[in-house]
Order: C-alpha cells, then sequence, then structure tokens
C-alpha cells in the first residue's frame, strides 16, 4: 500500500511519518514537502533511508505534479497536514494561506476523486477502502468564553486569515464526501507542542528566550487561554481516524490540558530553574508585548467522540509532556 502524506517535514507530519514507519513497516509512505522556512528535512533524519519512505520536494498547489504523482504511485490513501500555520504570519501575508490551504486542499481533493472514483459514489474496484484524511485545527470554531468546550457540532467562526483558510478548506473536504461520495475524515485538533515544532511557535520561543537570557514575549495580558495536545497523542489519534474513522466524519482531538500563556510561561521557567538553574529565576525574562489582532482568548476541545468512538486517550498530560519538550530543545538550542 502506498499513502501520500503532505507537509510531512514540518512539525506534527514529521512526527507522524517517525511514528507511522514504525507502527505499520509494509506501508510505503511519499512525503511531499515544499520545505517553506517551517519544513526541516533534519526532523526525518530517523527515517530518510527507510525502504519504505521517499521525499518529494514540490508544492500541492503543483496539479501537474500531484497527477503525476498519483499516477505513479497509484495512492490508496492522503493524510494531509500540509498549511500555512502561523497566526501571525497570516495577519502579514494572507495570500500565502489562501493558495496554500484552500488552492492546495482542493488540488488534493480533486486529484484523489479522479484517480478513486469513476463517477459520483462509484468507488473504482482497487479504490474501495483509500481514505482522504485532512488535519484541521480547532482555530476554524472562533473563541470561547470562560465556559464551553468546541465539539464536532460547534459552528464554524474563524477570526483569522489562517483559521479563515483552514475552515474553508474543512468545507471543501466536506463537500467532497457529500457531493461525490469520496471517502473522506476530517480531524480538528487544539494547538500542539513537543519536539520538531518551529522556533516561532509560543513553547519553543519561551524556551529559546529563556535558555538565550533574552525577554521571553507575552501578547497583551497573558491570559489567552489554549487546550495543550502532546504531539505523539496527536499522532495516535490521527492514526485512529485514519484507520478505523468513519468517513465523513470529523473528530476533534484535544489534550484536556487547559493552560493560559502565562501559566505557560512560568512552568517552563519553574523547570528550567529546576534542572537548568542560573543566577536570578528564568520568570524575570517574561515581558508582555502588544497583542495581536484579533486574537482569539480561549480554545478548548471535547474529545469526547474520538475516545467513545475510536478509542483514543490522551497518554501525556501537560506535566510529563512538557518537561519531555523542555529536554528536547534544550538539547537543540545548546548544540
Amino acid at each position: 500500500m502506498n499513502i501520500l502524506i503532505t507537509g510531512g517535514a514540518g512539525f506534527i507530519g514529521s512526527n507522524f511519518i517517525v511514528y507511522f514507519l514504525n507502527k505499520y513497516p509494509g506501508i510505503k509512505v511519499v512525503n511531499i514537502d515544499k520545505l517553506t522556512y517551517a519544513g526541516e528535512l533534519s526532523n526525518l533524519k530517523e527515517v530518510e533511508n527507510h525502504i519504505n519512505y521517499t521525499f518529494i520536494k514540490g508544492d500541492i498547489c503543483d496539479r501537474m505534479l500531484l497527477e503525476k504523482l498519483f499516477k505513479e504511485y497509484d495512492f490508496e490513501g492522503v493524510i494531509h497536514f500540509a498549511a500555512e500555520s502561523h497566526v501571525d504570519n497570516s495577519i502579514n501575508s494572507p495570500d500565502e494561506f489562501i493558495n496554500t490551504n484552500i488552492v492546495g486542499t482542493f488540488n488534493l481533493l480533486d486529484v484523489a476523486k479522479n484517480n478513486w472514483m469513476s463517477v459520483a459514489y462509484e468507488v473504482s474496484s482497487k479504490h474501495t477502502k483509500s481514505r482522504f484524511l485532512h488535519i484541521s485545527t480547532d482555530e476554524v470554531y472562533g473563541t470561547l468564553g470562560k465556559t464551553g468546550l468546541f465539539t464536532e457540532k460547534t459552528s464554524y467562526a474563524p477570526n483569522s486569515p489562517y483559521s479563515a483558510s483552514k475552515a474553508s478548506s474543512d468545507f471543501i473536504a466536506r463537500s467532497y464526501f457529500h457531493t461525490y461520495g469520496l471517502n473522506v475524515v476530517t480531524t480538528n485538533c487544539s494547538n500542539n507542542y513537543g519536539a520538531k515544532q518551529h522556533d516561532e511557535k509560543l513553547i519553543p520561543t519561551i524556551i529559546r528566550k529563556a535558555l538565550k537570557g533574552e525577554n521571553i514575549p507575552i501578547y497583551g495580558d497573558g491570559k489567552n487561554i489554549r487546550d495543550w495536545l502532546y504531539v505523539g497523542d496527536h499522532c495516535i489519534g490521527i492514526d485512529l481516524a485514519f484507520n478505523h474513522g468513519i468517513k465523513g466524519e470529523t473528530y476533534n482531538i484535544g489534550g484536556k490540558n487547559e493552560k493560559n500563556n502565562l501559566d505557560i510561561a512560568n512552568t517552563i521557567c519553574d523547570i528550567l530553574d529546576e534542572i537548568f538553574p542560573k543566577t536570578n529565576s528564568y520568570k524575570d525574562q517574561i515581558t508582555f508585548v502588544k497583542d495581536r489582532p484579533g486574537h482569539d482568548h480561549r480554545y478548548a476541545i471535547d474529545a469526547t467522540k474520538i475516545e467513545k468512538d475510536l478509542g483514543w486517550l490522551a497518554q501525556e498530560n501537560f506535566g510529563t509532556g512538557i518537561r519531555k519538550t523542555i529536554n528536547w530543545y534544550i538539547e537543540k538550542y545548546q548544540q
């Protein structure tokens, strides 16, 4: 079986490819990645010489390339990670998010449909089990008040060009199931953390700035709340959704670890004070900076559906996951 994974050199994609190849040694993985600033082939050192792994440098907006790859490998599955994902960048350069997240996703869905189906709701005999898994985000739901959780039935209310582009891609994926009968499953996850995340993201930034003795920037008053999901737990959820999810369904994956940004910074500083001490506490480096436009106040996911229907359960709490994460980044930044 050949599986196409898009954006596999990024944070979540690279963690997933290593997990997937180790778990399913008989499946061939083709990873297509544009290698923008957020993609690093070094994230895949563990598998770069794996007999069942192939890397293709390419853009999912390149329709001809996708058609060529589907013809060459006759994929029986697509796991679609590739996306522009940093909210700050979407505010400054929204066009890149529209192209990759909307046009790129459309290209993938349409090429998969054309290769797997003869006409609407008629799947070719070889592709009766072929599946398209679309990876998305909880940011499509907008913002929450002090209480409540996002469920799969929460109305979409994206507030940034990033989340709007991801919401659009979710709707396109949904339409290919309802209009053509394409075997599509969507997952919406909360904020991921762990090894291999790009330096621009909150947790790597806090760790890096702390170790360098620089100001640790926190937006606004630091009270914006996110639900934090360890990337290894997310990989397990993606695997379950891809192999056992019901076609046409959406599954929310969340870590049940609600923390505000200031709590995150304080927790990381406490751990660094313990394992990598210096004269003054790392907390002295925390500074507050101007909040970004349209900054959602709170996200939190209800993962009951994937827990009950697919048997998923987060294995890491924030206390264990953040220590693993800090240790990985200390090794990275101290090289």
